[in-house]
């Protein structure tokens, strides 16, 4: 009792050094942010794929600067949804969603587009979604085990275009001027999180905001030179203060050498301006608008310079060449490579800047991973079964009911009524993901890392989508 008295203690007096933060920070509004950040709910809101031929419920509050995304009126377990695991739809706040307005805003041609601080791969997939066709999004994380979750959301969302790496800020700047667009969700205090995260408001102090600004700094400078010369840089954090926010606006046009750019916004969408700037800046605040604290600002990088070419060697094998014209629509569209035991297949678009981005950097995941290959035995790999490049052909699809679904998603041995040899389990339409059906059993060949762990199922589906 008395340890947790004192953590109490602890937690309302750094709470109360922060509300002075606030009230200097929006003398005419800091009240109803902090009646928001204490008293009321956090908001709940999801994205669909819409390449996946997922729709918005017509029932629902639409985010009003995504076309895809949705508030919900409370949080379901989406662990138990079969439609969250089949890609159709990510969790993301609504207020993050804004990245989508921005792309389509500022982005009319296909570009490379970097995620510096991507995982768990709620901006990434939003960005696979907003770009042009063609685009190619490579989404970065320095943290091995998130980056290993950033992958794993990738690949269920199901686009080829999309490469994951795990490198350090300061790697990037092999990559001198190779990308258009450069996305830097920052480490950052986290005071945005305040009313969905308690060790935001535990961790929280004014050293710890200094502590980040100086690291924000340092992020910029190290990822600066892979931007072309022409090319936006698109900042955010999800915090409340200035020195993260506004003077790092101004670190990035002053010292850098950028141009502020404005976003254009509707007035009802309640999105607060820069304080105390004149860069574009757009604040999202929970006592404004139906999600939590996000800054975003974007600029464009002073002078101007055409992309660079690429010539690169590219490596292919005649067995992995097979496999790409047996099991994926449009073969020819791609370049089909062995890499170790995996064969892979890359967007023949973007082929030459998945080989340089290997060539200098640590890869976890590019394009489509079609089967792990060993000897005379070839396993298709999870990828595959998520993909949208898939051909609906290659593999039957078996419908299992609901329990069964659970069952197969907690890495459970099934009993499916379908031909012998690989099949995809689905449900509802979904595909989950493959299974080797040998008759009597078949069996589960659902990633480890991505299993239910809950040994209490429920009965009935979570309704997220309909």
């Amino acid at each position: 009792m008395i340890f947790g008295f004192f953590v109490t203690f602890a937690v309302m007096k750094l709470h109360e050094e922060f509300i002075g933060q606030l009230r200097g920070l929006l003398p005419q509004e800091w009240e109803a942010l902090t009646e928001a950040i204490t008293s009321s709910e956090p908001s709940v809101a999801v994205r669909v794929n819409a390449a996946r031929g997922v729709a918005v419920p017509s029932d629902v509050r639409r985010v009003p600067w995504c076309e895809q995304g949705f508030c919900l009126q409370d949080r379901p377990a989406f662990t138990f949804d079969t439609d969250w695991h089949a890609g159709r739809y990510y969790v993301q706040d609504a207020s993050s969603m804004f990245i989508t307005h921005v792309i389509h805003s500022l982005v009319h041609e296909p570009v490379r587009y970097l995620d510096l601080c991507a995982a768990p791969g709620g901006k990434t997939t939003a960005a696979l979604q907003a770009l042009p066709q063609k685009s190619l999004v490579v989404a970065n994380e320095i943290v091995p085990q998130r980056a290993r979750v950033l992958a794993d959301n990738v690949i269920r969302w199901g686009n080829p275009c999309c490469v994951v790496t795990s490198n350090a800020p300061a790697h990037w700047g092999k990559m001198d001027a190779f990308f258009d667009v450069i996305a830097t969700d920052v480490p950052c205090s986290g005071e945005g999180m305040m009313r969905k995260d308690d060790e935001a408001v535990a961790q929280w102090s004014p050293a710890l905001v200094e502590q980040c600004a100086q690291r924000q700094r340092e992020i910029l400078a190290d990822v600066w030179s892979a931007l072309r010369p022409g090319g936006l840089l698109i900042y955010s954090t999800c915090t409340y203060n200035r020195q993260e926010n506004e003077e790092i606006a101004e670190f990035i046009v002053n010292e850098l050498g950028a141009t502020s750019l404005e976003v254009p916004v509707e007035t009802s969408w309640n999105i607060h301006p820069a304080i105390g700037s004149d860069c574009h800046c757009y604040r999202f605040m929970p006592h404004r608008v139906d999600g939590e604290g996000l800054f975003m600002a974007v600029f464009r990088k002073d002078g101007n310079a055409p992309r660079q070419d690429i010539r690169l060697k590219e490596k292919s094998s005649k067995k992995a060449e097979e496999i790409g014209k047996s099991w994926l629509a449009k073969p020819d569209e791609y370049v089909i490579e062995q890499q170790g035991d995996l064969s892979i297949a890359i967007p023949q678009d973007i082929r030459r800047e998945v080989a340089a981005l290997r060539a200098s950097l640590n890869v976890l995941h590019a394009g489509v991973e079609l089967a792990t290959i060993m000897g005379r035995k070839t396993v298709p790999h999870h990828s595959l079964a998520m993909s949208m490049v898939r051909d609906e052909k290659a593999f039957p699809v078996c419908e299992v009911d609901y329990p069964s679904a659970l069952r197969y998603l907690r890495g459970e041995s099934i009993t499916l009524d379908a031909p012998r040899g690989y099949v995809l389990v689905a449900h509802e339409g979904a595909i989950l993901g493959f299974a080797n059906n040998l008759g009597n059993r078949a069996n589960n060949l659902y990633p480890k890392p991505l299993r239910i762990l809950s040994t209490h199922l429920p009965d009935t589906k979570p309704i997220v989508i309909g």
